[in-house]
This record gives C-alpha cells, structure tokens and sequence, in this order.
C-alpha cells in the first residue's frame, strides 16, 4: 500500500494531528484516487413486506414473496447477471449439442448443502422428476415436459434431451435445485421442509415466526464467497402506512414504495440523509381478470366492453402519479417480444354500453343497472390486503362500471388466503393481481389451456386454440425474431379475447439505508450482486446472534 505520508516526520506533528491525518484525510485520498476500500463483514439488512411467505420450496413457490426468500436459500444451473445475459450458476459451463436438441451440463464441483451434503448431478436428477411429477403442485412443470431424457454421466454431469427444439431449454434451468438426500421420501405437497429449508445459496434459513418475520443468515461455506451482510430479515407488515412508519425510525432498510411515498413523502431531509431511493423499469403488470367459467365473463363482447369502459391513462394518473404505462397484453415495452402494434383500447363508455347490449344487458326495470334474464350485472372482485395501489385501482374500475349500469364489489383479503383459499382453488368471479415476468418471454405456463389445475397460473381457464398453437410453435424457434411473429401474434390475440383487463406496467420504485455499499443498479435492478453489499464497521446497526 502506498504510503502517502512518508515524505512527513510524523514524529514532529501532534498525536492529535496525526489521527486526524490517519482517519479522515487518507480515506479522503484513497477514494479521490481510486483506491477501493476492503469489504467490512457483518450487520443486518431488514426488509418489509406486506406479505408472509407461503412455502420455502422453490418449485411450489407461486407468490412474490416466498419466491424472494427461495432466491437466497437456493441456486439454478444457470442465471441472468446484470446486463439479462444468461451465465452459469451452478453449472460451470455448458455445451449445446444435436442442432439445439441436448445441452450438456458441467457442474460445478465442492458446492454443498447447508448440511454439509455434497451437491451433485443426483440432486438435478430428482429436482427434474418432481417437476414433471403430476401429483406434485408445482406451476412451472410445462418447460420440464419437453425433456426427452435426462441422463446422469457421472456425478458431475448432466445431459438433457429434448424431444423437439425448444428455444427456452437453457433458461428453464435457472429453475433453483432441491436436495435429494433430504426430500427423496418425503411428499412435496406436505413436507415440514416447506418451512425448514436446506439450500445451498448464499443464505441459510435460520427461524421462520408466521406472520411476522423470517430470518436467513449467511453461508461461509457459498461458492462464490461469503456474503458480507450477516443476516437478512424479512420482516411482515401487511399495511404499507406501517411500512413507511417503520422506514421514517430506520426500523427497515429497505422496502417498496408507493408513488406518493416516492414522488412526495420521501421528498425530506430525513429521507435524503439516510436513504437511496430507485425508480426502475419494472417487468411487472398488474391486470383484472376473469373467471371465464362464470357465465358473465364467457361472452369476449361483454370482456371487450368492459375494458372500454375503464380508463387506465386515469388510474395510472391517479393512483400512480404518472409513474407507469397503459398494458396492452402480456408483454411489457421492455421484452423483445412486445407487439407495439397493439394499442391501448379507447375509453369510451358509450362504446361499452352498446356493447354490452348486444350482449343481452340492459337496464329493463329502469333501477340503473344493468340485468339479463332477471339477474342483474353485479360481481365481486377479490385482491390483497397491503396493496393499496390495487385497491384503489379497484376503486376507480368500481366508479367507471357503476357509469354504465354495472355494479362492481370489492373484497380485500389477506395474502395466503388470497392466494391459497381463492386464487388457485378458482374460487373467485374477478381478480386484481399482477404477474412478475422472466426475461425469457415463453409464457406457456400461464396461457396455455393445459394448465388450469389447482395451483397451476392459467387460473382464469383461459383457452384459445391459436394462441395454444402459437405458444407451442415459438417454443420450437431458437431465432429472436421468426419467435417474435408468434409471440406478436399471443400478444395481438390475448388483447382482442380481453381474459384480462390489461391495466397498467408500473415502474419499480424502492429505497434502500445508505450506509449499504456496492449497491450497483442495472437492467437486472439492484438486488443481482446482493452477496457483495457491505456496510463499514463504523456505521453497522446489528450484530450476528446465536
């Protein structure tokens, strides 16, 4: 190390002076010149979120937050770095063989389980088994049917064929791995493992407390290196006014924000001095949809005249406070298999009325709603509790469809039973959510009419033939663009049959404790190089506890 106070008889200068020199200037001087700090170890970082977990098996994990958690306790065979660019992960390298048909992976060698279990082919073995098992709930089994064989050379070494070309066979693999040795006799659907994980990421499960947090503390024994950052707490608090509550006493470090918050509330000195704050491109959108058994949705005129009657430019303005755009479909500006051809339906509640007519709604007993064979146009939507960007989407959609004569409830409810009691069990008339989309734009799982069965994502039983057709097709296509005419084609249809109102993309908006270094925002957001964030000794809040 240079040492730039060599040329001073520092024996002449005052102690005082010295450490002064010693603790302020140099640093001073390093960073003006360039001289990167070494990581310090330790501390905490504490995150809020409206909703608990519901399961710690990542191939069972359908909701944001449990699949947030799982993203620390375990690893795929490959992942997407910061520029979306697809790298190895637990597979060292890869080879891709019979024009597309077989990839060949090499694993990586002395990785091992939170148990001190080696990691090896067998573990992706019997992850790939319960993925196609058909009495295992799993939702993402459509990309794995398409394996032909899957062989294990040696312990090391996997080789997966395919029965056909299949353009998303090497992300699919990004699929987190599980341990054979602990759950090859267990039921995947019951297992207490659900709630003690054995991973073999950079966090180990510590404590789990239902509805309140979940802790995870750092694996010295990770691949890659240990995380600086000790421990990572999940902390659940259903409201986002609490949330923000708990942000203004440092009680977290981080958490999303809403728009208010974002735009105004966190517009202080007290926010400035102690937080970052990012506004991100989201590959996220929120939509109403429809349980198209219910004999109200069934009819795409009446869907069509629904989504006329809503104006998305107004909940955007309002409830986002501009920070979003209009969703036309299941594709968002950001993916290469967005179809900007497809424009937003106009508001027109007119429009809507007529259609609805047409349909066989009016209003013939002059009460102001409408009705058709004596039962009037009345349903109920259903979304989560501590969301209240959908709630009051929601409400404004409630205000529109009165304007015509239909009468739209709203029911909130708590998250696991949203999700769990309604949601996958179909047992709903309309729905508000929003889906987290991969990079990789195949979206077989959650249009194809295969998969509707109880925790699948095709929950609204959407089925068109086309799109089914379509949706197969560019599975088979490894050029970006010959793919894109079919998923242009999914994108221009799915907006015509409306199973969604297609709401809006809202931008990602978070903040994050400044004491956090190495915080490096990219495409892939902020959280890819997590297990390189460090805090200085100085500023750390928490220690390590038995």
């Amino acid at each position: 190390m240079t040492n730039y106070f060599a040329y001073l008889n520092l024996k002449r200068l005052p102690a005082l002076l010295v450490v002064f020199l010693l603790a302020v200037i140099l640093p001073i001087v390093r960073a003006a010149w360039g001289f990167a700090q070494e990581p310090d170890r330790g501390d905490a970082i504490v995150s809020g979120s409206i909703a608990d977990a519901s399961t710690l098996i990542p191939i069972l994990a359908s909701d944001s937050a449990s699949s947030e958690v799982c993203g620390l306790l375990y690893n795929g065979l490959v992942k997407y770095d910061k520029d979306l660019q697809l790298v190895g992960d637990l597979a060292e390298s890869w080879e891709i063989q019979d024009e597309g048909l077989t990839i060949v992976f090499h694993l990586r060698r002395n990785v091992v389980w939170h148990d001190g279990r080696p990691f090896t082919a067998r573990d992706v073995e019997f992850t790939y088994q319960k993925l196609i098992d058909p009495q295992v709930r799993t939702p993402y089994g459509g990309d794995f049917e398409r394996v032909k064989a899957l062989e294990v050379p040696d312990e090391f070494t996997v080789r997966v064929t395919y029965k056909e070309a299949f353009a998303p066979a090497l992300s699919s693999w990004g699929m987190p791995i599980l341990p054979r040795h602990v759950l090859e006799k267990e039921d995947l659907n019951t297992t207490r493992f659900a709630r003690q994980p054995i991973g073999l990421g950079p966090y180990r499960f510590k404590s789990w407390k239902t509805q309140e947090k979940i802790e995870l503390i750092s694996n010295p024994a990770y691949f890659e290196h240990q995380p600086f950052i000790d421990r990572a707490i999940y902390r659940v608090i259903p409201d986002v006014s609490t949330i923000f509550l708990e942000l203004q006493t440092q009680g977290l470090d981080s958490a999303g924000l809403t728009p208010l918050q974002f735009t105004r509330q966190t517009d202080t000195a007290f926010f400035k001095t102690h937080y970052r704050k990012f506004r991100l491109p989201s590959f996220t959108y929120v939509y109403l949809g429809y349980n198209l058994d219910h004999p109200f949705f069934r009819d795409k005129k009446v869907r069509q005249a629904l989504n006329h009657a809503v104006d998305k430019d107004e909940i955007i303005r309002i409830v986002h406070l501009g920070l979003g755009t209009v969703c036309t479909g299941p594709f968002i500006p950001g993916s290469w298999a967005y179809n900007d051809r497809v424009k937003p339906a106009a508001f027109a509640p007119a429009l809507a009325r007529q259609l609805l007519a047409e349909a066989g709604w009016r209003d013939t007993d002059a009460d102001g709603w409408l009705d058709k064979e004596g039962k009037p146009f009345s349903f109920t939507v259903i979304t989560n509790q501590g969301n209240e960007e959908r709630i009051r989407s929601a409400e404004i959609i409630q205000r529109r469809l009165k304007e015509i004569g239909v009468e739209m409830k709203i029911k909130v409810l708590e998250w696991s039973v949203f999700i769990h009691q309604f949601v996958n069990k179909r047992k709903f008339e309309a729905v508000i959510l929003g889906w987290s989309l991969p990079r990789e734009p195949d979206n077989f799982d959650i249009w194809h009419s295969s998969k509707t069965r109880e925790g699948e994502f095709n929950f609204v039983g959407y089925s068109n033939p086309e799109v089914d057709t379509a949706l197969v097709e560019a599975r088979k296509i490894f050029d970006p663009e010959k793919r894109k005419i079919y998923y242009q084609r999914v994108h221009q249809l799915l907006y015509e049959d409306q199973p969604y109102m297609f709401l809006y993309v809202p931008d990602s908006l978070s903040v994050l404790h400044n004491r956090f270094r190495g915080v490096k925002p990219a495409p892939a957001g902020i959280g890819y190089n997590f297990i390189d964030w460090w805090v200085e000794k100085s500023r750390q809040r928490y220690r390590l506890t038995p």
